[in-house]
């Protein structure tokens, strides 16, 4: 008699593309989410309890570059593999970084809004909306990871000069390559014409740009939020820019998402994007399928069966 062989289960816990439910159905038995509701942490952990889950966990695969949704020590200490989806979202984040510098600093969002509203009557030379220059401006860069590293790249295009700021400097070719010049902290804020901040996010990030460094920086300067929320303090932000002691700023990540903290969606020099900055097609579809890539290969199925291709903690391997 033929043993009987089970599949693997899963919860897929939010809407996904079809045909990666399909990939993963050939050898996992799932359960999904495509009404893409939000469970609560109990309704999660009841889903969890009859799956490869729960007390017998064996892999986290998050679609996302950032993991700081993961609790990662306790996932460490007990075994169990986390994966995230970095790379295939560096150029598209990047793009996404570039347009919300752009729509900030050319004040795009507000000029629409007050056209949408019936008040443009005429042109002006004074008063029409100005903004501040890209082209040969000093772009600043917090954070000079993946997407520091291409931001910079794409700068050059813009005949901008570099500066940025890191935990530790980079290696001089890496350096040279994205014609960046290393900086301390403070002279980043106030060399910086426009600012991109694209820290990872942890405990020690947190309010890593708060009210003493906002006000390092220029009265002029453009200030774009694309990481992760937490790091920036929205309310030490507010102020500033209602003040006209900061020019505008582009934000893409909130602390408290998906609410929106009210003193920023009261300013009208803030151009306000629902973390969207990885949302192309192509790109959303790539994080889904790596994705199922590292949790076929966490379940011990597929080409790279027993060690995914993006795992945060190799360190696990053996315990499970």
């Amino acid at each position: 008699m033929s043993p009987i062989i089970t599949k693997p289960r899963a919860l897929v816990a939010r809407k996904v593309f079809p045909e990666v439910l399909e990939r993963l159905a050939e050898a996992v038995e799932l359960e999904t989410n495509q009404d893409d509701g939000v469970f609560s942490q109990a309704e999660l952990a009841d889903r969890l309890k009859d799956k490869d889950g729960a007390l017998r966990l064996k892999i986290v695969a998050n679609i996302a570059a950032g993991y700081n949704n993961l609790d990662f020590a306790a996932l460490t200490a007990t075994g169990v593999m986390a994966t995230n989806t970095p790379d295939v979202l560096t150029e598209t984040t990047t793009d996404f970084g570039w347009a919300l510098l752009m729509a900030a600093a050319r004040r795009v969002t507000e000029s629409e809004h007050f056209l949408r509203a019936g008040k443009w009557n005429k042109w002006s030379l004074v008063d029409g909306f100005l903004g501040q220059d890209i082209y040969g401006a000093t772009l600043g860069i917090l954070g000079m990871g993946r997407i520091g590293q291409a931001l910079a790249r794409r700068a050059k295009g813009f005949g901008m000069r570099v500066i940025y700021h890191n935990r530790s400097r980079l290696a001089e070719d890496v350096e040279a390559e994205c014609g960046g010049a290393y900086v301390g902290k403070e002279e980043l804020l106030r060399s910086a014409d426009h600012l991109v901040q694209v820290l990872p996010y942890s405990a020690a990030t947190h309010h890593a740009i708060g009210a003493v460094e906002l006000a390092h920086m220029k009265p002029s300067a453009v200030l774009v939020h694309l990481a992760r929320g937490g790091i920036v303090d929205e309310n030490a932000l507010a102020a500033p820019l209602r003040e006209g002691r900061l020019f505008t700023a582009g934000i893409d990540v909130f602390e408290d998402e998906p609410k929106v903290n009210p003193a920023l969606t009261a300013l009208s020099n803030v151009v306000l994007t629902p973390h969207i900055a990885s949302a192309s097609d192509a790109t959303r579809r790539c994080m889904a399928n790596l994705a199922a890539d590292n949790l076929l290969a966490g379940l011990g199925l597929g080409r790279q069966a027993g060690r995914p291709p993006s795992l945060l903690n190799p360190e696990v391997l053996g315990k499970q």
